[in-house]
């Protein structure tokens, strides 16, 4: 019974909260019987200080209980309040990076010119070589024989030439001995010629000027004409080969300044140059090859490093916006734009999102105001006013109410 009695008050009790908040004119009509409600402020405005109903009549022109513009009344043209926030500028695909592979200007891989035994290394790794320069050599006792053999046979057939040119002269031979004797002349020049390169074939030297790699023979072993012996990398300055996007293919020309920084070298930024661009896209990856070239005066820099190589183009430029202004209907993403007091609904396509702010094209210009708080019952062409505004007494009943005793 006591539970059933209990029941029944807490439901009349909610029954008497909901008559009095959401029956209007709920609260004067209680106090017109002498109900005071000191949570329901209408009933307050309507009684006056004294409860009665002649202090709230008075409390504005006109005769009318609270006013036309009291704030307190649910029938004023009160204007929304909302918070704005500016519209700046972002610019976008202004920047790229890429991750790149380094190699040298030039890398010749030196293999020995003929089969043979190594005899001796001249030079070591690291060392730093002219063109020409000779690396080692092989054996030769055999090719300097054959060198000094033909250097007396062409001797003995230059000589032969010179006398049958001296009787050819005093009629003393027959034009038959001479061209014989040219004949023996010319092939000894050839053999002569034969055994030098046969001796010079003798010698590894390299075609280029750079540094000495890491042998990959030792001197006593036998090589052949594909035996690799070491490595010469020119790294008077370096290529680094990356991939760019094909939006940017036609971005890129060659002569493009960059910057890359090494690995290696944490911290540091390198100035260089685009050097070549290749002429077709990758079909399979969308991207384009590009070739920069990095200056290595000081020689730090080693083939074979990756780098992260920085592009600096014109870009895009788009508004930007707090992201708690975009909103969504049927029609789309829009925004609220706010105007002298008032606001304008602003479709937009939403471009790029970023954590601090959202990419858009639309029309709007720097500094314009756009609402990202209070939006939920905004219509275009709604008056509003800022939150850190005060609430004057502006068109829209935007007056604030009289306070007790204080007829406005």
């Amino acid at each position: 019974m006591i539970r059933q009695l209990l029941v029944s008050l807490i439901v009349l009790g909610a029954a008497a909260a909901a008559y009095v908040f959401f029956v209007p004119g709920a609260p004067e009509t209680l106090a017109r019987y002498g109900i005071e409600l000191p949570f329901a402020p209408q009933a307050e405005a309507a009684t006056g200080p004294a409860g009665g109903q002649g202090g709230g009549q008075q409390a504005a022109p006109g005769g009318q209980r609270g006013g036309p513009g009291a704030g307190g009344g649910r029938g004023g043209n009160r204007s929304l309040v909302v918070v704005t926030a500016p519209v700046t500028v972002a610019t976008i695909n202004d920047k790229l990076t890429a991750i790149g592979d380094s190699s040298a200007a030039r890398s010749v891989t030196v293999i020995s010119p003929a089969a043979g035994t190594l005899a001796e290394l001249v030079v070591k790794p690291g060392d730093a070589v002219e063109a020409g320069a000779v690396i080692g050599r092989l054996d030769a006792d055999a090719e300097k024989i054959a060198a000094e053999r033909a250097q007396l046979a062409f001797s003995d057939a230059e000589e032969a030439v010179k006398r049958f040119d001296e009787l050819a002269k005093a009629n003393a031979t027959t034009t038959v001995q001479v061209a014989t004797a040219r004949l023996a002349y010319n092939n000894a020049r050839l053999e002569q010629q034969n055994a030098e390169l046969a001796l010079a074939k003798r010698t590894i030297s390299t075609p280029i000027a750079g540094t000495v790699g890491l042998f990959q023979v030792s001197p006593g072993n036998t090589v052949t004409t594909q035996t690799v012996v070491t490595t010469i990398e020119d790294t008077s300055h370096i290529t680094v080969s990356f991939w760019v996007p094909e939006r940017y293919a036609s971005s890129v020309t060659i002569g493009m300044p960059l910057t890359a920084s090494a690995v290696a070298l944490p911290g540091e930024t390198i100035a260089g140059t685009v050097s070549a661009v290749d002429n077709r896209i990758d079909t399979a990856s969308r991207t384009l090859k590009v070739e920069a070239q990095i200056p290595n005066d000081d020689g730090r820099l080693r083939p074979g490093m990756s780098f992260s190589v920085s592009l600096t183009f014109a870009g895009e430029e788009f508004p930007t916006v707090d992201p708690l202004a975009i909103q969504w209907s049927s029609a789309g993403s829009y925004l609220w734009k706010f105007v002298d007091g008032k606001v304008e609904r602003v479709p937009v396509q939403i471009i790029q999102r970023n954590s601090d702010g959202v990419l858009v094209k639309a029309e709007l210009t720097p500094g314009d105001q756009v609402v990202t708080q209070g939006v939920q019952q905004l219509t275009a062409g709604a008056s509003v006013r800022l939150l850190d505004e005060p609430a004057g007494g502006g068109e829209g009943g935007n007056r604030q109410r009289p306070t007790e005793g204080n007829p406005s």
